[in-house]
């Protein structure tokens, strides 16, 4: 009885020893496809999550602006329309 057991320990033992090195080999190749990803995101030009979030918020803060500015200027315009126009004066050559 006593050699099933040790011989039960023994292949435990590998077992365990086997699903370690299984673990460190997932764990380098998880590594080496990370770094594959990230040299061809920079290859590729791609921009990261934190500069796409500040391009966005300054494009909304732009985009706030403009319609602002589009309302102002609608206004100033309903005002210029609503005075009279200047009168021109009649040129000399008109008169003759």
């Amino acid at each position: 009885m006593q050699t099933t057991s040790r011989l039960l320990d023994d292949l435990a033992k590998v077992a365990n020893g086997a699903v370690s090195a299984l673990v460190g080999v997932r764990e380098e190749i998880d590594a080496l496809v990370r770094q594959r990803i990230e040299r061809l995101a920079a290859d590729l030009d791609l921009v990261s999550r934190e500069e796409f979030e500040a391009v966005k918020a300054t494009a909304a803060n732009a985009r706030a602006e403009q319609e602002k500015l589009e309302k102002r200027l609608a206004a100033l315009e309903a005002v210029q329309q609503k005075k009279p126009a200047p009168r021109r004066r009649a040129s000399k050559t008109a008169s003759k």
